[in-house]
């Protein structure tokens, strides 16, 4: 069987249970860029020498992957999302014991490992934008109860948290300086 389908070459897709609406569709922009989120935290993960890591992150992925399916109109469980947020909180409280306090906004980059998380972060960031925004408007069709929607903001909230601090970890731990963001035209080193 051939993957392509031929039936989105009208610009439309189907939700889960076959509803066809456009792929312009604000509710197909927030997963598609979930998709997007999901392919950086692969690409991440992949240049992670420790499993553990891989794993955790793989697990990311699929609470990811879980989330957009439900909001593509899937009933699926988003209990494991809560459990996630305190893994994701002992992460960043582990991670920040190792981590100068910041005084002054970063500038994202430093090792192209950081550099990627921090894409990846920022990515998350226009996720949680776009859900915010999702819930706010009449558009969202999919019947998600009032503390599904506040547990998958929580979740995406925790996760650009647990991005922006992996980026500093790791440059830490490559020995590369974070550039301090001073003003418009001035950066110096922290």
């Amino acid at each position: 069987m051939p993957i392509y389908t031929r039936t989105g070459d009208a610009g439309q897709t189907s939700l889960f249970g076959g509803k066809r609406v456009p792929k312009s569709e604000p509710l197909v922009d927030v997963y598609g860029s979930i998709d997007e989120l999901n392919s950086w935290v692969g690409f991440v993960s992949a240049s992670f020498p420790s499993e553990e890591v891989q794993t955790f992150l793989s697990n990311i992925q699929s609470d990811l992957f879980t989330i957009g399916s439900v909001f593509a109109g899937w009933s699926g469980d988003l209990s494991i999302l809560s459990k996630r947020v305190k893994e994701m909180e002992d992460r960043i409280d582990l991670m920040e014991k190792d981590l100068t306090p910041l005084t002054n906004f970063i500038l994202p980059g430093g090792s192209a490992h950081g550099a990627h998380v921090h894409i990846t972060r920022s990515v998350c960031r226009r996720v949680e934008r776009q859900v915010v925004a999702l819930f706010s408007s009449k558009m969202l069709d999919v019947r998600l109860q009032q503390g599904d929607k506040e547990t998958i903001l929580m979740y995406i909230n925790r996760l650009s948290d647990l991005f922006f601090v992996l980026a500093r970890f790791i440059n830490k731990k490559e020995h590369v300086e974070e550039t301090v963001w001073t003003g418009i035209a001035k950066t110096k080193k922290q």
